[in-house]
């Protein structure tokens, strides 16, 4: 069996993503992501719901790349954003994910471009300069647990608003849980 072929356990992905000493392109990750079986035990340690705003909790994070598990509670979205120069990988594990992706012009503004349902099992990813909204649907009934990959970890974040060419910068708080 190839290397390639071989499953992960998520301790196994983390200690890989720790390793690193270089940024990892965006097909790595996905790969990585592709390849990891993740029990909901070895994901206890790393969940926590609370109202109001998704929950972060960070598993991981050196200078290459930073690993967090979120927790979403029905009608828990992010802001419309971009990385800013970051590209990252969405593993959704358990729960309903709606992705929404837009274009942006500097005369025209924000405009949306698709919408997708992702649910346990799925994988999404943003390559930079991609502008996208996550959240769970509040339709949905049902909490949301995904794990995100970004290389190179999150800074400050390009938020945008939809008809609106105006583009503001939002740093997201540090994890609820580290």
């Amino acid at each position: 069996m190839s290397e390639s072929d071989s499953s992960l356990s998520f301790r196994d992905l983390t200690d890989a993503l720790s390793a690193r000493t270089s940024i990892p392109f965006l097909p790595e990750l996905n790969e990585l992501m592709e390849r990891t079986k993740i029990s909901s035990d070895e994901l206890r340690p790393y969940l926590g719901f609370k109202t109001g705003n998704y929950s972060r909790h960070r598993v991981m994070k050196n200078e290459f790349v930073e690993m967090l598990v979120l927790c979403w509670k029905p009608g828990q979205r992010t802001p419309i954003h971009d990385h800013n120069g970051s590209h990252g990988t969405v593993f959704i594990h358990e729960g309903i994910m709606w992705e929404t992706t837009f274009d942006y012009d500097a005369v025209t503004g924000l405009e949306y471009r698709a919408h997708r349902e992702l649910r346990g099992g799925g994988l999404t990813s943003s390559e930079v300069p991609d502008i996208h909204q996550l959240g769970n649907p509040d339709v949905s009934g049902r909490d949301l647990i995904t794990i995100h990959i970004y290389a190179p970890p999150l800074g400050v974040l390009k938020t945008y608003k939809l008809g609106s060419s105006t583009i503001d910068l939002y740093t997201p708080a540090d994890p609820d849980f580290l």
